[in-house]
C-alpha cells in the first residue's frame, strides 16, 4: 500500500496563496502613518525599515500581510521586502511576547555571568532561546552585544537597559514583568510593550507623560571612559580585592533600577569573583 505525498507531509513546492489583506479600517490607518513616514525620505525605498517597525507595532511581528502592505506602499516586490525583514533580527517573524528579554552572551557579559543568567532564565521560565512563555508575556533570547560592556552583565527588555544583573535579579525582573508589577530600567524611558516600542522605532513620538524626560543619559562608568578618552584627569581610585573586607570606593550608579544587582560587584556568580584589584594604569 502506498501513501500520497500529502499524507507523508511532503510539500510539492506549490506557491503560497496571497497574504490576506488588512481590514479596511486598519489599512487606512496604517497607510496614513506610512505616508507620513515615506514623506521623511528623499527616496521612498529608504522608508522600508521604519515601515517594517510600523507593521510590527500592529501585530507584534512582521507577517506576510505586513510585508505585502510595505511592498504595495513602496512599489517593491514582496521578495525585496522579505529580504530586509529576514535579515535584521529586530524584526520578529512569528508571534512573540509583550516583553522581549534579551540576555547578552557576548564575550565580556558571558565572562561576567551572562551565560549563567541565560541558563537560569531558561530553567525559570521553562522556555528555550526565542521561545515565549505560555501567558504570552515574555520572549527570551540571547543577543550578541548590548553595547554596554561597562555594565556587564546586561539584560535588555524591549531595548531598555537593566545593568549589572545576576541570575537572581534577572529572575525577579521577569517575574515582575509577568505579574504586571512596575518595572523601571536602569537607564532609558519607562517600560512599554514591544508593540509600543515598535511604533516608537517607526519614528512616532513617545506620548506618555514624562517618558522622554525620564530617558536620562549615559551611566557613570561610560562617562568616566569618555573623560579619559578626552584626556581629562580622573580622581585616583583603588578597588580592593573582593572578599578582603576593605571598603569599596565605588560611586553608585546615577540611574538605578529596582532590578540592578548589588553595585559592589558585577559578577553574576559570587562563588567565582572576577575583576581587577586596582584601576588600570595604577
Amino acid at each position: 500500500m502506498t501513501t500520497s505525498s500529502s499524507e507523508q507531509g511532503v510539500s510539492l513546492g506549490m506557491p503560497q496563496l496571497p497574504a490576506p489583506a488588512y481590514p479596511d479600517d486598519v489599512r487606512a490607518r496604517l497607510e496614513a502613518d506610512g505616508r507620513e513616514i515615506i514623506a521623511r525620505y528623499p527616496d521612498s525605498r529608504s522608508a522600508l525599515l521604519p515601515l517594517l517597525h510600523l507593521v510590527q507595532a500592529e501585530e507584534g511581528h512582521v507577517t506576510r500581510t505586513g510585508q505585502q502592505f510595505c511592498a504595495d506602499l513602496l512599489e517593491l516586490t514582496t521578495a525585496e521586502v522579505a529580504a530586509v525583514a529576514t535579515f535584521y533580527t529586530m524584526y520578529r517573524r512569528r508571534p512573540s511576547g509583550d516583553y522581549q528579554v534579551g540576555v547578552c552572551t557576548n564575550t565580556l557579559c558571558a565572562v561576567m555571568g551572562g551565560d549563567a543568567i541565560f541558563e537560569s532564565l531558561q530553567e525559570h521560565l521553562g522556555v528555550g532561546n526565542g521561545e515565549t512563555t505560555d501567558d504570552g508575556k515574555v520572549t527570551l533570547e540571547h543577543i550578541e552585544c548590548n553595547a554596554a560592556c561597562d555594565f556587564a552583565p546586561v539584560v535588555m527588555v524591549n531595548w531598555e537597559f537593566f545593568d549589572n544583573q545576576t541570575p537572581a535579579s534577572a529572575r525577579r525582573l521577569v517575574d515582575d514583568l509577568r505579574s504586571g508589577a512596575s518595572v523601571e530600567p536602569t537607564r532609558g524611558a519607562p517600560m512599554c510593550t514591544f508593540k509600543e516600542t515598535a511604533r516608537i522605532l517607526a519614528g512616532f513620538p513617545d506620548e506618555r507623560p514624562g517618558a522622554v524626560e525620564a530617558s536620562g543619559g549615559a551611566g557613570p562608568a561610560s562617562l568616566v571612559g569618555l573623560r579619559l578618552a578626552r584626556g581629562e584627569s580622573a580622581p585616583a581610585r583603588v578597588v580592593h580585592p573582593r572578599g578582603s573586607g576593605a571598603p569599596q570606593d565605588q560611586s553608585p550608579a546615577e540611574h538605578l533600577s529596582s532590578h540592578d544587582a548589588p553595585q559592589d560587584t558585577s559578577a553574576s556568580d559570587p562563588a567565582h569573583p572576577a575583576g581587577p584589584v586596582a584601576e588600570e594604569g595604577e
